[in-house]
Protein backbone atom coordinates (compact mmCIF):
# COMPACT_ATOMS: atom_id res chain seq x y z
CA UNK A 1 0.00 0.00 0.00
CA UNK A 2 1.26 3.43 -0.96
CA UNK A 3 0.34 6.00 1.69
CA UNK A 4 0.43 9.75 1.13
CA UNK A 5 0.04 12.40 3.80
CA UNK A 6 -0.91 15.95 2.81
CA UNK A 7 -2.40 19.19 4.04
CA UNK A 8 -4.48 21.57 1.98
CA UNK A 9 -2.86 24.77 0.79
CA UNK A 10 -4.41 27.91 2.28
CA UNK A 11 -7.72 28.76 0.63
CA UNK A 12 -8.29 25.26 -0.81
CA UNK A 13 -11.57 23.61 0.11
CA UNK A 14 -11.72 19.95 1.04
CA UNK A 15 -14.20 19.09 -1.72
CA UNK A 16 -11.70 20.40 -4.31
CA UNK A 17 -9.19 17.78 -3.16
CA UNK A 18 -11.81 15.04 -3.34
CA UNK A 19 -12.74 15.97 -6.93
CA UNK A 20 -9.10 16.25 -8.05
CA UNK A 21 -8.16 12.90 -6.50
CA UNK A 22 -11.18 11.26 -8.09
CA UNK A 23 -10.06 12.50 -11.53
CA UNK A 24 -6.41 11.51 -10.98
CA UNK A 25 -6.56 8.26 -9.04
CA UNK A 26 -9.87 7.33 -10.60
CA UNK A 27 -8.19 7.44 -14.02
CA UNK A 28 -5.35 5.22 -12.79
CA UNK A 29 -7.87 2.75 -11.35
CA UNK A 30 -9.99 2.79 -14.51
CA UNK A 31 -6.85 1.95 -16.54
CA UNK A 32 -5.93 -0.89 -14.16
CA UNK A 33 -2.78 0.91 -12.96
CA UNK A 34 -3.97 0.73 -9.34
CA UNK A 35 -6.60 -1.42 -7.65
CA UNK A 36 -8.25 1.21 -5.47
CA UNK A 37 -7.74 4.34 -3.43
CA UNK A 38 -9.21 5.92 -0.30
CA UNK A 39 -9.08 9.36 1.26
CA UNK A 40 -9.01 9.64 5.03
CA UNK A 41 -9.17 12.78 7.15
CA UNK A 42 -7.57 13.05 10.55
CA UNK A 43 -10.19 13.36 13.29
CA UNK A 44 -9.93 15.86 16.13
CA UNK A 45 -6.27 16.52 15.39
CA UNK A 46 -5.20 13.04 16.51
CA UNK A 47 -2.22 11.49 14.75
CA UNK A 48 0.95 12.51 13.01
CA UNK A 49 1.50 13.81 9.52
CA UNK A 50 -0.90 15.78 7.41
CA UNK A 51 -4.60 16.23 7.89
CA UNK A 52 -5.37 13.93 4.95
CA UNK A 53 -4.14 10.40 4.19
CA UNK A 54 -4.43 8.99 0.70
CA UNK A 55 -4.18 5.21 0.56
CA UNK A 56 -3.41 3.64 -2.81
CA UNK A 57 -3.70 -0.12 -3.14
CA UNK A 58 -2.08 -2.24 -5.82
CA UNK A 59 -1.94 -6.00 -6.42
CA UNK A 60 1.82 -5.93 -6.08
CA UNK A 61 4.87 -3.72 -6.48
CA UNK A 62 4.97 -4.40 -10.22
CA UNK A 63 1.56 -2.77 -10.63
CA UNK A 64 2.67 0.20 -8.52
CA UNK A 65 5.84 0.49 -10.58
CA UNK A 66 3.73 0.55 -13.74
CA UNK A 67 1.59 3.35 -12.27
CA UNK A 68 4.75 5.30 -11.40
CA UNK A 69 6.03 4.78 -14.94
CA UNK A 70 2.85 6.22 -16.44
CA UNK A 71 2.76 9.20 -14.08
CA UNK A 72 6.48 9.95 -14.32
CA UNK A 73 6.27 10.15 -18.12
CA UNK A 74 4.60 13.54 -17.44
CA UNK A 75 2.39 13.05 -20.50
CA UNK A 76 -1.28 13.71 -21.05
CA UNK A 77 -3.90 12.79 -20.14
CA UNK A 78 -2.64 11.87 -16.64
CA UNK A 79 -0.26 14.84 -16.28
CA UNK A 80 -3.03 17.44 -15.98
CA UNK A 81 -4.85 15.40 -13.34
CA UNK A 82 -1.60 14.92 -11.38
CA UNK A 83 -0.80 18.65 -11.51
CA UNK A 84 -4.34 19.47 -10.37
CA UNK A 85 -3.87 17.41 -7.19
CA UNK A 86 -0.37 18.78 -6.51
CA UNK A 87 -1.59 22.35 -6.87
CA UNK A 88 -3.99 21.87 -3.94
CA UNK A 89 -1.70 20.32 -1.33
CA UNK A 90 1.35 21.01 0.79
CA UNK A 91 3.44 19.10 3.35
CA UNK A 92 3.54 16.00 1.12
CA UNK A 93 4.95 12.83 2.68
CA UNK A 94 4.90 9.31 1.29
CA UNK A 95 5.33 5.81 2.70
CA UNK A 96 5.23 2.37 1.13
CA UNK A 97 3.89 -0.69 2.95
CA UNK A 98 3.51 -4.34 2.01
CA UNK A 99 1.51 -7.22 3.41
CA UNK A 100 3.31 -9.06 6.17
CA UNK A 101 4.40 -11.74 6.75
CA UNK A 102 5.56 -12.70 3.30
CA UNK A 103 3.75 -15.85 2.12
CA UNK A 104 7.07 -17.44 1.09
CA UNK A 105 8.81 -16.79 4.42
CA UNK A 106 10.39 -19.76 6.15
CA UNK A 107 10.39 -19.90 9.93
CA UNK A 108 13.06 -21.24 12.25
CA UNK A 109 16.15 -20.59 10.11
CA UNK A 110 16.36 -16.83 10.76
CA UNK A 111 19.78 -15.59 11.84
CA UNK A 112 18.61 -12.23 13.15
Amino acid sequence: MYELSVDLKPGVRDHELVAALDRYLGALADDGRIESWRLLRRKLGFGAGGEFKILIETRDLAQLDDAFRVVSARAEPIESAHVDVNSLVTNFQAALYRDFPDPHRERGAERF
